[in-house]
């Protein structure tokens, strides 16, 4: 597993797995299915997993099997047009059920890859959103949206586009409505809440 990205839940498996596409030299079928997992204030977050077809075979998941997945997280652009642009996943490397209490802690290291953006909360509370590019294997990179809060929003915000950042959170979905030629849209966007920095300036 990458050091540099990992993540590491403990959830209920929403939905059987379907598929979701094909990739590889040898054309390997990958499924995907949402956990969810319970935060400390009872909000509910679905994070969608992705797995290989051979790994997930053996264990016959169905809805509201106990799961605990480790792996990384990963993100693609939607070109479909349908949906959120920016569409991140979790793509499972371990899989096994389990009984242990819901979790969600991911770590990474990465670097900015666009100024952060500091505001502020109407409570007063500081916000900094930054995009964090962290690499892959094979020259590839995964464009993460993460948020923090605090004296860790005001670390970031001091930091420029290419300083490298390690830091520890968690994945989260939010609900949002989006404004369409249609109408109004709920949608679901997900981005890393940032618990702590691993490397404060």
């Amino acid at each position: 597993m990458e050091t540099n990205n990992t993540a590491v839940m403990c959830g209920t498996v929403a939905e059987p797995p379907r598929f979701s596409h094909t990739g590889g030299d040898n054309a390997e079928r990958y499924l995907t299915f949402p956990l969810e997992i319970e935060r400390l204030s009872g909000v509910v977050d679905k994070i969608n997993v992705v797995a290989r077809e051979a790994d997930l075979a053996e264990l016959e998941l169905t809805g509201q099997s106990r799961l605990s997945v480790a792996g990384e997280i990963r993100s693609f652009n939607n070109k479909s047009g349908q949906g959120s642009r920016l569409v991140i996943t979790v793509f499972a490397k371990e899989l096994s059920f389990t009984d242990e209490p819901d979790s969600n802690t991911v770590t990474l290291t990465g670097a900015l890859c666009k100024e952060p953006t500091l505001r502020k909360t109407p409570m007063g509370r500081q916000i900094c959103d930054i995009m964090l590019a962290v690499n892959r294997r094979y020259g590839r990179s995964d464009y993460l949206p993460c948020i923090a809060w605090g004296r860790a929003a005001q670390a970031l915000s001091e930091r420029g586009t290419g300083e490298t950042v390690s830091l520890t959170g968690r994945i989260q979905s939010r609900k949002y409505i989006k404004t369409t030629p249609d109408g109004a849209e709920e949608r679901t966007a997900y981005e890393i809440s940032v618990i702590s920095l691993n490397n404060p300036a």
